[in-house]
């Protein structure tokens, strides 16, 4: 069974939240991605300049959001 949107996007603040600090330092302390394109733009920043865990997990992520694209997010 794959994840719903609310899953992807809270596994989203997670991933934000656990690499602000080494990817995101740049970002708003309160920024989380809201649409499509966002989030794709910080799970790519999150995959090149994080450790190979975070590339991982952002890959799970991007795999998802690339494969439903036709799902609606609270921002796009």
């Amino acid at each position: 069974m794959s994840p719903d949107v609310k899953t992807i996007e809270e596994d989203l603040r997670n991933l934000v939240d656990e690499y602000r600090g080494q990817c995101l330092w740049y970002l708003r302390e309160d920024y989380y991605p809201r649409t499509r394109g966002e989030m794709l733009r910080v799970l790519d920043r999150i995959q090149r300049h994080g450790n190979v865990e975070s590339f991982r997990k952002a890959g799970e992520i991007k795999r998802w959001l690339l494969r439903n694209s036709n799902e609606s997010f609270a921002g796009s």
